[in-house]
C-alpha cells in the first residue's frame, strides 16, 4: 500500500511540472509577437514564396524542413530497431501452416491492390494543392501490401528491395536538401521554379519531396508489416 500510495503522489508532481512545463512553452513562445510575425509572413507571403497552394505543406516541407528530415529519420530507426527486436525472436525451422483467405477476398484483394497504389501515389503527388503529403500516401501505400499478406499468408515482398528503395529514396532526399544548401545556402531551399499556384507543377521541390518520402515511408511500413508477418509467433 505504502508504495502505491508513493508512487501516486510522485505521478501526481511529475504530471503537474510537466503542464507546467507545457503551459510556460505555450504561453511565452507560441503567442509571442516574434512568432505571430512570422506565421503571418508563411500565411500572406507562402503561396508567392513557393508556389504551393497548400500552406500547411509549405511550412513542413520548406520553411520548417529539417522538422520532416527528423520525422523520417524517428520512423526510419523504429523500422530497424523493430526488425533488430524480431531477429531475435525468428525461428526459421518452424514451418506453420497458414490458411489462405476465402476466393471472394483473394479476388477483390487483386482489384483493390493497383487501385490502393494509385491513390496513395494520387496524395503524395497532390500533396502541395491538397490535404495529404508524403506520410499519409505512404502509409495507404503500405495498406496495400498488408490487404495483400491477410489475403495471401504466402504473398512474398523481397526484403533486399524494400531496403534499396528505402535507402535511395532517402539519399535521394538528403542530395536536394544538400542541393539547396549548396546553392542558396539553406537546406531543403527550393531551386526549381515555382510555377503558377494550383497546378501540378508547381510548389517548387515540394512534389518531389514528397514523391521520395511517399516511398520511403511505403517501403518502410511495408517492410515493418512483412516481419511482423514473418515473426507472428514472435510475441
Amino acid at each position: 500500500m505504502m508504495k502505491d500510495w508513493f508512487r501516486n503522489i510522485i505521478g501526481v508532481i511529475i504530471f503537474v511540472i510537466v503542464g507546467i512545463f507545457l503551459y510556460s512553452v505555450v504561453i511565452h513562445n507560441t503567442f509571442g509577437a516574434d512568432k505571430m510575425v512570422l506565421g503571418n509572413h508563411y500565411v500572406k507571403d507562402g503561396v508567392q514564396e513557393t508556389g504551393a497552394q497548400n500552406i500547411v505543406t509549405t511550412i513542413v516541407v520548406l520553411y520548417r524542413g529539417f522538422d520532416t528530415l527528423g520525422e523520417v529519420t524517428v520512423l526510419f530507426l523504429a523500422a530497424t530497431a523493430l526488425g533488430a527486436i524480431l531477429a531475435g525472436f525468428r525461428d526459421k525451422k518452424k514451418n506453420k501452416k497458414k490458411t489462405r483467405a476465402s476466393l471472394i477476398v483473394s479476388i477483390t484483394t487483386k482489384f483493390l491492390f493497383p487501385m490502393i497504389i494509385l491513390f496513395g501515389s494520387y496524395i503524395f503527388i497532390h500533396g502541395h494543392l491538397t490535404p495529404g503529403g508524403g506520410f499519409p500516401g505512404g502509409v495507404v501505400i503500405a495498406t496495400a501490401f498488408l490487404l495483400m499478406f491477410l489475403a495471401d499468408p504466402y504473398a512474398f515482398v523481397s526484403e533486399k528491395k524494400l531496403s534499396i528503395s528505402e535507402g535511395t529514396v532517402g539519399m535521394l532526399y538528403v542530395i536536394t536538401g544538400l542541393v539547396g544548401l549548396y546553392l542558396f545556402q539553406n537546406f531543403l531551399e527550393s531551386f526549381l521554379p515555382t510555377g503558377s499556384p494550383g497546378t501540378l507543377l508547381s510548389g517548387g521541390i515540394i512534389p518531389v519531396i514528397y514523391v521520395l518520402i511517399g516511398i520511403k515511408v511505403g517501403s518502410e511500413l511495408t517492410g515493418l508489416l512483412n516481419n511482423l508477418r514473418e515473426d507472428e509467433n514472435a510475441i
